[in-house]
């Protein structure tokens, strides 16, 4: 088993995995927030998918899997995630407008994850050091950094007055609690496809496909019809 790796990178056994520890993959390392990045991905990949027909055997195939695994993940929530869930709520409740250019179409919010020193979100076994930042997981899209930028060009320009939507201080985000070791074994054994940091990488592989599927019309007919036959040698030969 390829979770086995894992083990052997990992000397001391503990209840959260530590980011960016060998998994014992060359080149792949423990990935410091893996269920909201599974989350953001497989949502994005799903809402692209509605753009293809519904006949399309790609779409049907991928939505089947990629809504799969997306339970899978979602089911399993770590530690004091409710908790969390609640003052996540009432942060964005308590300044609507802070958010909005931050609201996806599925209500959920984009937003660069950092830690601002208000919890331990690993546990008591969790000694604070800082997790270097990454670019995987929920971020915003290329049109809400544009806008992003532009307010702040906006802002800075003489005599002008800042958007309504522009804050001079950084908005500070709780991050989601981590998944437990045991949590992750769970889900890397439920998908069945290596460790969680090889799902990622496969997720964001799909979510590339889906662009460049779309952008070519795959499930078009084809522009040169096939010649009587020319297929045939992949069916099964019956007596």
């Amino acid at each position: 088993m390829r979770s086995t790796f894992r083990l052997l990178a990992n000397v001391k056994p503990a209840r959260y995995l530590e980011p960016f520890a060998p998994t014992g993959l060359t080149g792949l390392v423990t990935h410091p927030s893996p269920r909201p990045t599974l989350i953001f991905l497989y949502t994005s990949t799903l809402e692209k998918l509605k753009a293809f027909p519904e006949s399309s055997v790609y779409r049907q195939s991928t939505e089947a899997l990629t809504r799969h695994r997306l339970q899978i993940v979602e089911s399993t929530k770590p530690p004091g995630f409710d908790a969390w869930l609640e003052r996540a709520k009432k942060a964005v409740a308590a300044e609507p407008e802070r958010f909005a250019s931050l609201r996806r179409s599925d209500g959920s919010y984009a937003a660069f994850q950092r830690d601002d020193g208000t919890d331990n979100p690993r546990g008591e076994e969790w000694d604070g050091e800082s997790i270097e930042p990454t670019s995987e997981g929920p971020a915003r899209t290329a049109e809400e950094e544009a806008r992003w930028h532009q307010a702040i060009e906006e802002s800075t320009k003489p005599g002008a007055d800042a958007p309504a939507d522009f804050y001079l201080n950084d908005m500070k985000w709780e991050n989601e609690p981590a998944l437990e070791a045991e949590q992750i074994a769970e889900i890397e054994k439920q998908i069945g496809a290596g460790l969680i940091e090889e799902v990622i990488q496969v997720a964001e592989g799909e979510l590339k496909v889906v662009d460049e599927l779309y952008k070519s019309g795959a499930w078009e007919e084809l522009e040169e019809k096939p010649r009587p036959g020319q297929w045939s040698y992949f069916e099964r030969q019956t007596e």
